[in-house]
Parts: C-alpha cells; structure tokens; sequence
C-alpha cells in the first residue's frame, strides 16, 4: 500500500506483537521536525554574561553611571559581573574593595542578588550579580 502511494512505510513499534507500522512520507515529517527545533531554538533567551568595572577610587557619578548600565542590562535578563583591579599600593586596601563591591551589590536593593561572591585572584577582584526571579 505505502509504495502504490508513493509514501515510506515506518514501523513505529517493532517489540509489539503484531508490529506496528505507518504509511508516511518520512522526508515531510523530518523537514516539519527540524522546522520546529529550529524555532524552538529561536525562542530560547540566552544569558550573557556583561562586565562592569569598577575602582577603589571611583567617584560617585562614575558608581551612578556603572549603577544606570548594570540596571540595563538587568533589564535584558543579563548577569553582570563586576570586576576591580587593584594597582599598586591599592592592593593593601583588599578589605575596603571588597566592601566597595558589596555595596554596590546593596545599592540595587532587593531586586539583584550576589550568584557568586567576592573572588580573588591576584589584584583583581571579581563578583557575579543576577535579578532575583
């Protein structure tokens, strides 16, 4: 019957007892299948990862303005990773960058929370912010 209609006999379950087949033209339903991966894929909202760069010295228009961008891209559902890097004598000061960066984290109030701490490596010191769900 599938070859007198041109179709492609596909057997559907072979440890039933008769099998069971289906006469389809398998090559439409291949194409409908990619077809709906691929729009499932367009769908999918990936998360970036976006850098903010902060200093121990910063003034307080400059932490305005990191604040305005790291809200932008809250908005986009993005992370935001903050980064400092200590030069110089501004390495003794570990301790006060380390609490400049907590309270950037705490001037966004409730609505961001801190994925991953204060992290050191060397002079550069790193946190990851997210939006709370």
């Amino acid at each position: 019957m599938a070859q007198e209609r041109g179709l492609d006999l596909i057997e559907v379950s072979p440890l039933a007892n008769p099998p069971v087949v289906r006469i389809m033209d398998y090559g439409a339903y291949q194409f409908r299948q990619e077809k709906l991966e691929r729009k499932n894929k367009a769908r999918q909202k990936r998360v970036e990862i976006k850098g903010i760069r902060i200093s121990i010295n910063i003034g307080k228009h400059d932490l305005e303005m990191r604040h305005a961008q790291s809200e932008k891209f809250f908005e986009k559902g993005d992370k935001v990773q903050v980064e400092m890097i200590l030069r110089g004598r501004e390495r003794a000061h570990v301790r006060r960058a380390i609490d400049q960066m907590h309270e950037f984290a705490r001037s966004f109030g409730d609505t961001v929370q801190i994925e991953q701490d204060v992290s050191k490596m060397g002079g550069r010191l790193t946190m990851l912010l997210m939006k709370k769900k």
